[in-house]
């Protein structure tokens, strides 16, 4: 975690967040704590709580146990509507465009509601802009590659100017130098302020981006610290090479 990272105030709180479906224990016991402009990278194994987490954070899920607040604000019993007007967005694995509206109509779509039309057209250009995306704002999601669907994606999400961005899986599929696009893209907007927690596969790209990385094995939390030493650890190589 950088210096100024370390100084800054607690954005997002998890405290013993659990969540079961039916009999089956998804998470137990969460606890992470992001402070503002961090950036943090979520790794395990498939099925191990990643995403069952995003969308307790997100509202997607209501969790059974625990709390989770946003700049002290607890969000518990919160939509996801409002929970993205305190400033919390999040990215897909698979990219949900509305497909038969254009680039640019499906990231006005939110910003009508905030204000007038002349204005979220503005703002939407400002944020395909940042995407590098405006030369595509008359195109239907189908007629984009793969890496500009993920662009969009992230058009999307940050069309709300949020303080939390929850990256789930956004280079899914891309190739290295895709890759690169997309870590430039997040860096760039984690410059500009919003924090950011990766939820990634690919190991390079996860580390390359994270000041700190937690992993979750089968619903629990077993490590959160720097990169190198994280990845270290005997109990986290034994999650990544199938013996847990």
């Amino acid at each position: 975690m950088s210096e100024g990272t370390e100084a800054a105030p607690v954005l997002l709180r998890a405290d013993g967040v659990g969540k079961r479906f039916g009999g089956f224990v998804a998470l137990q016991g969460i606890d992470i704590t992001l402070r503002a402009g961090e950036r943090l990278g979520l790794i395990g194994p498939n099925g191990s709580g990643k995403s069952t987490f995003v969308n307790c954070v997100s509202g997607d899920f209501a969790q059974h146990d625990g709390t989770v607040a946003l700049a002290g604000q607890a969000l518990n019993g919160l939509k996801p509507h409002r929970r993205a007007r305190l400033g919390l967005a999040r990215t897909f694995q698979l990219p949900q465009p509305f497909a038969s509206m254009s680039v640019l109509e499906n990231v006005r779509v939110p910003l009508l509601f905030s204000g007038g039309a002349a204005a979220a057209t503005a703002r939407a250009m400002g944020c395909l802009e940042q995407v590098e995306m405006a030369g595509k704002a008359g195109k239907l999601p189908r007629e984009l590659t793969q890496v500009e669907q993920r662009r969009l994606e992230l058009a999307r999400a940050i069309a709300m100017d949020p303080r939390l961005l929850i990256a789930d899986e956004a280079m899914a599929g891309l190739s290295h130098a895709e890759v690169d696009q997309i870590l430039t893209l997040l860096r760039r907007l984690n410059a500009a302020g919003t924090a950011v927690i990766m939820i990634e596969h690919i190991m390079r790209a996860v580390t390359e981006f994270s000041e700190r990385l937690v992993v979750f094995v089968a619903g629990r939390k077993i490590a959160d610290g720097p990169p190198r030493e994280v990845l270290a650890l005997p109990e986290v190589e034994d999650a990544y090479l199938g013996r847990q």
